[in-house]
């Protein structure tokens, strides 16, 4: 047991970390190891939450939907006694049978075969944006590629209107702060998140898609009768949320990894094979969504504690990631490794919608970059951005050293 738990009259660790301030969200890792030793288990008196970070026990959490449930909201918030601060997800924060109708027709909207085929339109947006960047020589890793590529295919995919990138970025930043309490990084986000949220209102709706996108599609399933225009409008906008800020921060951490790592940028050019598992690897090391929440909708012993009904447990995404007990030389980035099972994704019936997505644009990106740069070098420190849910970067200064 870590010195910042202590055992409380109940059996259950009490850890004494903030796990929502500034120096936990900034550097999470630092901390992790205390929160997995403390137990399978443990009690976070400051929030009156339960908390896990071990493997075994958030994998489990996330596939018993049954006991874990998403529909009281998978931030702190519980939507059982308090209203949300927007109409809930009809996919994240959904239970079945609701979540077996809606997340049926966006599998069907979300699917590999409409990915195939926009395939060869986002490779050659890509090999354009690593082109400039590779003239240039040093970049800012988040603003002239991460963000840059999911910005330019993004938008058109789903059918929206033109220009509203800056609403897509704020409306993201607040919804995934608002999974954490009402601190001052919530806060932050929240005062600019009024236009935000008026403007994807008015994009989601049937009237301003693009007929070909997969908005479109969406509301395709409501003239068949299969949700309600409201619901499909819902619908439409939790996929900006599945596929856009996790993206962006999920190739940003890619490409640090491997600034940080130049052996493994060789490793990969010398066997390509190996980079269907590179996207899987760098989520494992350094994920993007670091926690997610889930409600007690029973009293429920797990690994020798009690967890009453309606409690909230806080699962640490990024710490199970790095489990020892499940990886071996856990803190390392290592291309070679299967990642099969890690969470970065989620796990069970509410795994990511737009991971197929996602690693279908930093496939594209990894294309661009193989044959065009030798090394990928940093040029300064990253910037971090605080986030209540996320392990974002908000700059990265690094040199693409051409081949």
């Amino acid at each position: 047991m870590t010195e910042s738990a202590v055992v409380s009259r109940s059996g259950v660790p009490n850890v004494d970390i903030d796990v929502f301030g500034d120096a936990f969200l900034a550097d999470p890792y630092a901390r992790h190891k205390e929160l997995r030793e403390a137990g399978p288990v443990f009690y976070l008196s400051s929030y009156g939450i339960y908390g896990m970070a071990r493997h075994a026990e958030v994998s489990e959490t996330l596939r018993d939907w049954q006991t874990f449930i998403s529909s009281r909201g998978v931030g702190l918030t519980d939507f059982g006694k308090e209203e949300p601060w927007r109409p809930p997800s009809l996919l994240l924060e959904a239970d079945p049978p609701l979540h077996q109708r809606t997340r049926g027709i966006m599998n069907e909207v979300v699917n590999l075969s409409s990915l195939r085929a926009l395939r060869p339109v986002w490779q050659e947006h890509a090999n354009e944006l690593v082109e400039h960047a590779v003239a240039r020589g040093t970049i800012d890793g988040v603003d002239d590629i991460a963000q840059a590529f999911p910005l330019r295919i993004f938008p058109a995919t789903i059918g929206l209107p033109a220009g509203g990138e800056d609403h897509l970025l704020r409306y993201a930043s607040v919804a995934f702060n608002a999974f954490g309490p009402r601190n001052h990084i919530f806060e932050n986000t929240a005062n600019a998140a009024g236009p935000a949220a008026e403007w994807v209102a008015m994009a989601c709706e049937r009237a301003n898609l693009n007929s070909s996108g997969w908005g479109a599609g969406v509301y395709a399933a409501a003239d068949e009768g299969r949700c309600t225009e409201s619901e499909a409008g819902r619908l439409v906008r939790s996929l900006l949320t599945a596929g856009l800020d996790t993206t962006i921060n999920g190739i940003g951490n890619m490409l640090y990894a491997f600034s940080q790592n130049p052996g493994q940028w060789d490793k990969l050019r010398e066997e390509p094979r190996l980079l269907k598992r590179v996207f899987d690897e760098s989520l494992r090391w350094d994920s993007t969504a670091q926690t997610f929440f889930r409600t007690a909708s029973r009293d429920v012993r797990v690994a020798g504690v009690d967890i009453p009904e309606g409690s909230k447990v806080l699962l640490f995404l990024g710490a199970a990631n790095r489990d020892p007990r499940k990886w071996s030389d856990a803190e390392t980035f290592d291309i070679t490794r299967s990642a099969s099972g890690h969470v970065g994704f989620g796990f069970g019936i509410h795994q990511c919608l737009g991971q197929m997505m996602a690693r279908q644009e930093a496939e594209m990106v990894l294309n661009a970059l193989l044959p065009r740069v030798r090394r990928i070098e940093p040029a300064g420190d990253p910037g971090r951005v605080l986030n209540n849910t996320l392990h974002a970067l908000g700059s990265l200064p690094i040199t693409f050293v051409p081949d």
